[in-house]
């Protein structure tokens, strides 16, 4: 299974979605990348995801661009500006979801707080990233 998960700047929530993916199943192929990619990853997403025992250090901020010619499964989006923005895959995806996150970058407060934001919106893209794989996958 091919999955590509897009946000705008592919830097921090495609990203701990991407994590997410690949540590529930090592067999599926997962990719991510940005509408308007930001070229490198949020120290934050790392940090929250590195506590947890996900290393997404190594992984890119890529263009959608890079990904337009290959065939996908899934495409699913993760930030609504990423939804309006996603380009057309000319038939190329067998499905195409949404599954909205709101951005922890955008939090402002304490550095508690913040950080605690970048928690609570790791632990929901886990939850949910969860339940599509145990609906699409783990029966298989």
């Amino acid at each position: 299974m091919k999955i590509l998960i897009l946000c705008i700047g592919n830097s921090c929530r495609s990203q701990m979605a991407h994590g997410f993916l690949q540590s529930f199943d090592k067999n599926l192929t997962v990719c991510s990348a940005g509408t308007e990619a930001s070229g490198q990853l949020n120290p934050k997403a790392v940090e929250v995801m590195q506590e947890i025992g996900i290393d997404i250090s190594h992984h890119t901020s890529d263009s959608v661009e890079k990904y337009l010619n290959d065939k996908w499964d899934y495409v699913i989006t993760v930030c609504d500006d990423a939804n309006e923005a996603c380009p057309t895959f000319s038939g190329r995806v067998k499905h195409r979801l949404h599954i909205g996150f709101d951005d922890p970058s955008y939090a402002v407060g304490t550095p508690e707080f913040i950080h605690s934001e970048y928690i609570r919106v790791r632990n929901e893209i886990k939850e949910k990233f969860w339940n599509f794989y145990k609906e699409n996958f783990r029966q298989q």
